[in-house]
C-alpha cells in the first residue's frame, strides 16, 4: 500500500499550476485541469515543444494558473489575477508572448499529452536527485520505497480512495524537464541523463476507471 503525497493541477496547459488538498476526477481526469490553454492563430497550443498540435512558446512558462470556481485565473509574478475568460485577457496575454494568441477552453482537440492523470513515485524523484515534483508537471506524487515501481503498475488497477486509475504507460520526456517552469529552476542536463538512464522516460499515465474525490493522504492500493 501506497499514499498520495502531493495533488497538482494545472488549470491552462503548461502555466503554472496550484496544489490542492481535494480534487474531484471524472472520465477526463482531474477536474479542471489543463481544460484550457494559450492557442495561437493557427490553432496550436502554446508549450515548451513543436509538434502538430503543439508550437514551442516559453513565455507561457511565466504564467501561474489556479482555478476559481469553473474558470481559471491567470498572473504573472508580482501581477494581479486576471480571469482567462474576460475582456482584454487575451490582449493582455498577447502583449506577454509578443504575438497575437488567445485563452481558449478545450474543444475538438484534446488539450492532453497521452493520458488522463500522470502519476510519479516519490523514490522515482529520489533516484533522479529531484525533490521537486513540479519539474515533471505529475498530477499524483505517491509514497513510494522502490524507484521506478510505478512502472511495474502498468495495466493493472490503482485504487486511492473513491477513485480508480489504470496505469497504462510510461511518460517519454521532453526539453522541459531541463528549463525553468512552474515555480523550479532550469536544470540543464537532466533529459541527456533521463534518455542515458532510462530511456527519456519518468512517471506513467493512467486511464480513469472509476470517477470520485481524490484528497491529499489517501491511501493508494494495486489490485
Amino acid at each position: 500500500m501506497v499514499r498520495v503525497e502531493s495533488l497538482r493541477r494545472y488549470p491552462v496547459k503548461s502555466c503554472g499550476g496550484e496544489d490542492p488538498d481535494t480534487v474531484l476526477v471524472d472520465a477526463r481526469g482531474l477536474a479542471g485541469d489543463r481544460l484550457w490553454a494559450v492557442v495561437d492563430v493557427e490553432g496550436k497550443l502554446a508549450s515548451g515543444k513543436d509538434s502538430r498540435r503543439f508550437r514551442r512558446r516559453d513565455p507561457v512558462f511565466d504564467l501561474q494558473a489556479r482555478l476559481v470556481g469553473q474558470v481559471p485565473e491567470v498572473r504573472l509574478p508580482q501581477s494581479e489575477w486576471t480571469r482567462v475568460d474576460e475582456p482584454g485577457a487575451d490582449a493582455w496575454v498577447s502583449g506577454h508572448f509578443g504575438a497575437p494568441v488567445a485563452f481558449r477552453e478545450e474543444g475538438e482537440v484534446s488539450h492532453m499529452d497521452a493520458g488522463r492523470v500522470s502519476i510519479v513515485g516519490s523514490a522515482t524523484l529520489a533516484a533522479m536527485r529531484e525533490a521537486d515534483a513540479r519539474r515533471f508537471r505529475a498530477n499524483l506524487v505517491v509514497e513510494t520505497d522502490t524507484p521506478w515501481i510505478e512502472e511495474t503498475w502498468l495495466d493493472a488497477d490503482l485504487r486511492i480512495g473513491e477513485v480508480v486509475l489504470r496505469p497504462v504507460q510510461r511518460i517519454q520526456r521532453c526539453r522541459m524537464v531541463d528549463i525553468a517552469q512552474d515555480g523550479v529552476p532550469p536544470r540543464p542536463g537532466l533529459l541527456k541523463s533521463l534518455a542515458r538512464e532510462r530511456d527519456l522516460h519518468l512517471a506513467v499515465y493512467a486511464d480513469v476507471v472509476q470517477p470520485g474525490r481524490l484528497t491529499r493522504g489517501d491511501d493508494a492500493v494495486v489490485i
